[in-house]
């Protein structure tokens, strides 16, 4: 009887509840059919990007082989008389060593924390000093209204000072004869190439609004989240947000390949695409994927063009664009220059 109690137990209970344990039977099905849609949902948001790869590798192909070959040749020479001479290219240690560390002090000291610990302090020092002196002050400042404006600005000087001046200065000292000119900042020919720039736009902007149909697009763009606010504040982000653009083109598709061209050769692009792609982790999934296909293409095309420009123009032309469509997908497009 005692091993019989517990069985006897149970089927009362299945009994007593049986309009309760129903619903939960019927369920089980719908959760396994919604956790087998997320999974697939999830697994084709994964593998997008690598259909994509695979679709666009041709026409990358058909389009920049040529490219490609004459830096592997050019890169094949100077490693010939490298070893002929017997000497050693530093240049690839001295770039690799100078990216890691441009983008650790970026990482740690260029972001909120360091504002909150020290710009904000002395920003409010200067706001506290200028409500006691008498007369208006040439440049106001407000924490109170542009706090979040000025911590971008501190983000904006870091990339621009740490794609730069850090990479420019450090190269110069290390290899004295070497001109900046040549890192793509020479604007001969550049009218030349610009059907190129044109047919890039021609490629990207449809898939701009593509992307914009992503959730989290709009919640993403723009990062500063008082640009709909006046358009005096979307015009001093969208400067700020262009200058660190120029500066990063200037870094990945002028420092990076001007210094490894000559050693990698074709390979210094797809090197450069590496680090180009990390530091879009933590933006949305697409865009960190376009990443690697933005960064072979402009790559590229600052190779055949010996110019960053036309790669800076696309970049800030889709950066503005997906700006606006993100404001204009939520109606929050500024009403007024100076806001309320």
């Amino acid at each position: 009887m005692v091993e019989g109690a517990p069985m006897f137990n149970l089927g009362s209970w299945l009994v007593a509840h049986v309009d309760r344990v129903r619903p939960l039977a019927e369920a089980r099905p719908r959760a396994v059919e919604a956790s087998s849609s997320a999974l697939a949902s999830t697994l084709l948001r994964a593998l997008f990007p690598v259909a994509a790869f695979v679709a666009l590798a041709p026409l990358l192909w058909l389009f920049f082989r040529r490219t490609w070959r004459e830096l592997d040749v050019e890169a094949h020479e100077h490693q010939r008389r490298t070893l002929a001479a017997g000497g050693y290219d530093r240049r690839p240690a001295v770039l690799f060593t100078i990216t890691a560390v441009v983008l650790m002090l970026q990482q740690y000291y260029g972001g909120r924390t360091v504002y909150d610990e020290h710009i904000r302090p002395w920003l409010r020092e200067i706001e506290l000093a200028q409500a006691l002196a008498q007369g208006a002050p040439a440049v106001p400042v407000s924490l109170r209204r542009y706090d979040e404006l000025y911590s971008y600005v501190w983000w904006s000087f870091t990339r621009v000072f740490g794609y730069v001046a850090i990479p420019m200065v450090a190269w110069k000292l290390c290899f004295p004869k070497d001109s900046l000119l040549d890192m793509g900042l020479r604007v001969r020919g550049l009218a030349q190439h610009a059907w190129i720039y044109l047919l890039c736009l021609a490629v990207v902007v449809p898939a701009v609004f593509i992307v914009a149909s992503a959730p989290d697009f709009g919640a993403y763009y723009p990062f500063y989240k008082q640009s709909s606010r006046s358009w005096f504040d979307l015009i001093a982000w969208e400067a700020m947000y262009f200058a660190q653009f120029f500066a990063l083109e200037i870094f990945f598709r002028g420092f990076w390949l001007a210094g490894l061209r000559h050693t990698l050769g074709s390979g210094a692009i797809f090197a450069m695409i590496v680090p180009y792609c990390m530091i879009h982790f933590g933006k949305p999934y697409l865009e960190a994927a376009g990443a690697v296909v933005a960064g072979i293409a402009l790559g590229s095309l600052a190779m055949r063009t010996r110019s960053i420009y036309s790669g800076f123009l696309v970049h800030v032309t889709i950066a503005l664009l997906m700006d606006i469509v993100a404001l204009s997908n939520r109606g929050a497009l500024p009403r007024s220059f100076w806001g309320t």
